[in-house]
């Protein structure tokens, strides 16, 4: 079906559009409704995953016309590999689940709440699908909306000055992209580029001077939507403000933005600054690594401690991604996906202790094992996905990180880093301990009632990938890998793009290799080649 990822994509709009005609004060309806334009969406989404072919290549391409004006054309061109592959399933797999988990926590403005929920997912799918960078900046600006409404209409009691601080740090990345997009539009122009489109822009050989300032644009914003230290402080404080349904899609989906963000743009299209930044990105993701494992030990409040956790995993994201290599990189693409799985579970967790007990205090609870054992049972296994116990998703995506991080020119800081695991083994366990177990002598913990029918049921398919994935990650890495192989020999430094051979159907010198090829191939490449060959843009 050629036109999957768009029906995909705006499904939840239809389901906005339905939702119109449902009378706000029928509760139920409209959240069944939401509901089940969620699931459809994850089952039409489905098909995507199994027609998927195991190669380097965008597929499931739509690429039209959208706004002329002279020259200049804007296109809807859209298109999924294997790297945003799992990211669109991660995001149809979330939503259903976040839906049911709002199902009594929120009561007020059931209407308007269902839509944002929809409006976000939408804005979530454009963005991992789009090929056209104002394509991409539209969707990215999409997003932005919904979730500002999310946390400060139904979050908590300081609701406004989350939702604020949120919209503040997203706004200012958000328009430092918007002017480094015009301005590569401008240089791409004079090499008679008309459009946005992101293959075209990969045939632009920038000066390093360009690139490290249009680099320096989108890193940032990207780095605020990880986030990164020392741009972090917007998401404990969103975190915890959000309700359960905005934080599971703030950790599991939206942070992924950022991160994606760079495999995606920010490396490819600038790939001699992205080597450059390489080493102080890798500092900053290490000490946010060790800063939020150290913050999160003396957190109160597990939803907050969660949020630090998030900071500290997606560092490893980061060094991975920075390593520039096929390890490295497959790590940090299935630790997002494994972060969304993991810490998604934890907030659902935390969301449902609080409706039970309306505090997130850690010294409120202790001994609701006795009190509540399938709920200990889940927030055991779930606590050990997330400190990456091997046998659990979370090993895989750590491992491979780091094998990539010393593989690379990154060994000091893998060294640093690996701390970090330790460190998350202590601030998990030490809070799983001091919830769990213990005296249960608190009164109103002695007559908390274990997880329904709907809690179990939400939680189910959480464990069972965070196992699956554990267990058997290759179908995973299987998907992605020539994509990541195909990216990995495309970022060389252009002083090795410029001794790569002609590929049928690029450029001679064009530093993208064919899928079949491999980085250890592209080294095998003699280093001289002819003055012919050599891309007249490099020449420059």
């Amino acid at each position: 079906m050629s036109n999957l990822l768009s029906l995909t994509t705006f499904l939840p709009i239809l389901g906005v559009l339905l939702l119109l005609f449902i009378p706000k004060d029928s509760k139920g309806v409209l959240r069944g409704v939401a509901f089940a334009v969620t699931l459809v969406t994850f089952i039409v989404s489905l098909p995507i995953l199994t027609g998927f072919q195991t190669n380097a290549e965008f597929q499931f391409v739509e690429n039209v016309p959208w706004i002329a004006a002279g020259p200049f054309v804007m296109r809807y061109n859209i298109g999924l590999d294997g790297i945003s592959l799992w990211l669109v399933i991660l995001t149809t797999f979330i939503m259903p689940i976040a839906m049911l988990s709002t199902w009594t926590a929120v009561e007020e403005k059931v209407k308007e709440y269902m839509i944002c929920l929809l409006l976000l997912e939408t804005g979530m799918l454009g963005a991992f699908i789009s090929l056209d960078l104002f394509l991409f900046y539209i969707f990215w600006e999409v997003m932005l909306i919904p979730m500002y409404f999310i946390i400060g209409i139904w979050g908590g009691k300081n609701k406004i000055y989350a939702a604020v601080k949120f919209f503040i740090f997203t706004m200012v990345g958000s328009l430092l992209m918007l002017v480094a997009l015009i301005f590569l539009y401008l240089k791409g122009t004079a090499a008679g580029i008309t459009d946005f489109s992101l293959l075209h822009f990969f045939d632009l050989r920038l000066d390093l001077a360009t690139q490290i300032w249009l680099f320096l644009a989108f890193a940032l914003a990207f780095a605020i939507k990880v986030p990164m230290f020392p741009f972090h402080t917007w998401l404990p404080d969103a975190h915890t403000e959000a309700p359960t349904a905005g934080s599971v899609i703030l950790a599991a989906i939206l942070l992924k933005m950022g991160t994606y963000g760079y495999v995606r743009f920010a490396i490819p299209l600038f790939p001699d600054a992205a080597h450059k930044f390489a080493p102080l990105i890798a500092t900053l993701s290490v000490i946010g690594i060790i800063y939020a494992a150290l913050v999160a030990m003396v957190q109160e409040d597990v939803k907050k401690l969660v949020a630090y956790s998030s900071v500290a995993h997606l560092g490893f994201v980061m060094l991975g991604v920075f390593a520039f290599n096929v390890n490295g990189i497959t790590g940090g693409m299935l630790q997002m996906i494994n972060h969304g799985i993991s810490t998604g579970a934890l907030f659902l967790i935390v969301g449902f202790i609080y409706e039970r007990r309306h505090t997130r205090l850690i010294t409120d609870f202790g001994g609701l094992s006795k009190q509540m054992p399938i709920f200990a049972t889940v927030f055991m296994i779930v606590t050990l996905s997330s400190i990456g116990l091997p046998g659990t998703n979370g090993f895989v995506g750590e491992f491979l990180v780091l094998i990539g991080a010393f593989e690379g020119e990154l060994r000091w800081w893998t060294v640093v880093a690996s701390s970090g695991v330790i460190l998350s083994a202590v601030y998990m366990l030490w809070m799983f301990q001091r919830v769990m177990f213990g005296e249960l002598d608190n009164p109103k913990n002695q007559v908390l009632k274990d997880l329904n029918a709907r809690e179990i049921t939400i939680m189910v398919p959480l464990i069972a990938l965070i196992f699956i994935m554990g267990v058997y990650p290759n179908p995973f890495i299987e998907k992605m890998e020539p994509a990541i192989k195909k990216l990995v020999a495309q970022t060389k430094p252009a002083n090795m793009a410029a001794q790569l051979p002609a590929v049928p159907g690029l450029p001679a010198g064009h530093p993208m290799i064919a899928p079949e090829q491999t980085p250890s191939a592209v080294q095998a490449v003699p280093e001289v080649v002819p003055a012919a060959a050599v891309n007249p843009h490099e020449a420059k």
